[in-house]
């Protein structure tokens, strides 16, 4: 099999640290040993991200203000800053292009860098990568943490390996001793749900994950289960893309059990809708809303899926197409989405987050 081949690359991911709560405490240092988040602080709002003082109490993205503020009454919620922290990505951006013209952004604050051309820095991807931070820090005054792998989904792995202001490096002589410990819920599209079916198998690790025949994980996580077999030993082809842009974005549970349960279905709804706000708000600057739309999944395996043409995230909406799906059969599957147009209007392909 051609995939089980790794491509030979040199893969950064450079993963901005807090970074809208760092560029507003940047702007305003009084509030540098203060618990920070930006979102929305009424009843329905929900965070963006906060600063790592405020996760001390409990505090994270995609959390109502509400239940922040329960957590942390101290907390500061400012208001998103969008037109703001666009400009200081454009600068970052700028940095990037500096080094490879291979970058695919994944929102205003990360980013894929393919550097394996480079031939600066005696061609070394870790040299390269602290350029890039100390470029960072030297220019806007906000840290950066990096990841540097043979590949996307390591990288993204080591980016978050020493966070804050960070650097971690999985060179391709080691890529087998590291995922032989990494736990199953580190893998990329590996939710919730799929991490609770695979603890239910007595698989934690990638070691364990590696003892089952390519066969037996397509048989029980359908096409995903390839996807489960390369990462499992660390490998994934998948090229830096620096033309993507979005089509869709949306997100999704398998429940652990067939339901029909109308609060257990909208209780999995509340939690979907804030994942989907949370991961809105970083792509708000580039791309408008104009439909919402929601998929379920049914027990006989049947999908059928409402739309609707919205211009913002609306919560309502959300329940009001799902009345029009449920017809009292137990569902296996929901997921919820908004249909985006880009700025420039160009957008081509389609994300789906798990």
């Amino acid at each position: 099999m051609n995939d089980l081949i790794q491509r030979k690359q040199k893969i950064i991911h450079i993963d901005m640290d807090c970074f809208y709560a760092a560029v507003e405490i940047r702007d305003n240092p009084s509030l540098a040993n203060r618990p920070v988040a930006v979102g929305g602080a009424e009843a329905r709002g929900v965070l963006c991200t906060c600063n790592y003082i405020a996760r001390r109490y409990g505090v994270s993205s995609a959390m109502s203000g509400k239940i922040a503020l329960q957590k942390c009454p101290e907390l500061i919620i400012l208001p998103v800053n969008m037109a703001k922290y666009k400009e200081v990505s454009k600068s970052i951006q700028q940095i990037f292009h500096q080094f490879t013209p291979l970058v695919e952004p994944l929102s205003l604050d990360e980013a894929y860098l393919d550097v394996t051309d480079n031939q600066d820095f005696s061609n070394s991807a870790t040299l390269i990568a602290d350029e890039i931070r100390r470029q960072i820090w030297q220019k806007e005054n906000l840290t950066a943490s990096a990841g540097v792998a043979p590949n996307k989904f390591l990288a993204k792995i080591a980016s978050g390996w020493n966070k804050p202001n960070g650097l971690f490096v999985i060179p391709p002589e080691n890529v087998e001793r590291f995922v032989v410990d990494l736990e199953v819920n580190k893998l990329f599209g590996v939710g919730r749900v799929t991490a609770e079916k695979l603890h239910k198998m007595n698989i934690n690790t990638c070691n364990d994950l590696q003892k089952l025949a390519l066969s037996d994980l397509i048989h029980k996580f359908g096409k995903f289960g390839h996807t489960l077999y390369l990462q499992s030993r660390g490998i994934d082809n998948r090229l830096v893309n620096a033309n993507r842009v979005r089509k869709s974005l949306s997100v999704e549970t398998t429940f652990s059990k067939d339901t029909a349960n109308y609060q257990q279905i909208t209780a999995e709804l509340d939690n979907l809708y804030l994942d989907l706000v949370n991961r809105y708000n970083k792509i708000a600057s580039e791309y408008l809303i104009k439909g919402q739309y929601i998929k379920v999944k049914y027990k006989d395996f049947k999908s059928r899926t409402a739309e609707i043409t919205s211009h913002d995230l609306n919560k309502e909406n959300f329940i009001m197409l799902l009345t029009k799906l449920l017809n009292y059969s137990e569902i296996r599957l929901l997921g919820l989405g908004v249909k985006l147009s880009s700025n420039d209007d160009s957008a081509e392909s389609e994300l789906l987050f798990d």
